[in-house]
Order: structure tokens, then C-alpha cells, then sequence
């Protein structure tokens, strides 16, 4: 049997909404769709690439709880508010995952929040090497 771990960062979102921050299942570590918020200031870059570096930033909680960091994760998913968007952002992953290169699918989407540039979603194989 394989051993799960949901791992909350206390958002009230995540009770309100019936979900975790992330899901630990066996060595793989399942990352929900995060924004650019920087949830201890209440603030959010109102830029894209200033977004993506937050959500990198807020992937490390879960990453950490699970006992990974980004050189584990081998699959993202970003969704962005518009074509236009991605080429922002495009540059600043490459940058952020030059020496792990997981996969990722792009996604133009219409975020429920005001602000919201992108969202991330990642998979982390915690001990990848």
C-alpha cells in the first residue's frame, strides 16, 4: 500500500474549497494549481515574471514538507491569462528549471481572481536524480 501525506499551508482556501497545497503519494508529490501570493504580506506582484518567481517561492513549503526541492519536480503545467503572457513567463521558467528541464504544458486560461497572471501546477518524484 502506498503511504499519503496531504500537506496544507493553512490557506483557508483549502478547507473552504476541499483540497491540499499538495498531495505526497509514495515519491511523488502532486503540487495544486499555485498563484504568484505572497501569502505572509497579503501581496501579490502585479507583473507576471514577479508572479512565477512567487509561485516558485510558494512551491518550496510543500517541496520541503515532503522532503524534495525543484531539482524533483519533472512536470509543470502553467496557466496564463493570455498568449501574450507566456512569453513573459516562457523565459523566467527556463531560467528557474535549466538544470532540471521537466516537462510542461502551457495553458491559456480566465483565472476567478483579480490579478492573477499565471498559475502553476507541478509533479515532484521526490529523490529524482
Amino acid at each position: 500500500m502506498v503511504k499519503r501525506q496531504n500537506i496544507s499551508s493553512g490557506s483557508q482556501f483549502e478547507q473552504l474549497y476541499g483540497y491540499s497545497r499538495a498531495v505526497k503519494a509514495g515519491d511523488t508529490l502532486y503540487i495544486s494549481g499555485t498563484i504568484g501570493m505572497d501569502y505572509a504580506a497579503g501581496k501579490m506582484p502585479e507583473d507576471a515574471v514577479g508572479q512565477v518567481r512567487q509561485i516558485i517561492k510558494n512551491f518550496e513549503l510543500p517541496l520541503a514538507a515532503a522532503g524534495g526541492s525543484l531539482k524533483d519536480i519533472v512536470q509543470i503545467t502553467t496557466y496564463v491569462s493570455a498568449p501574450e503572457i507566456f512569453k513573459e513567463v516562457g523565459p523566467e521558467l527556463g531560467v528557474i528549471f535549466k538544470d532540471v528541464l521537466p516537462t510542461n504544458a502551457a495553458l491559456v486560461v480566465a483565472f476567478p481572481v483579480p490579478g492573477v497572471l499565471v498559475e502553476i501546477a507541478a509533479t515532484a518524484v521526490i529523490g529524482c536524480e
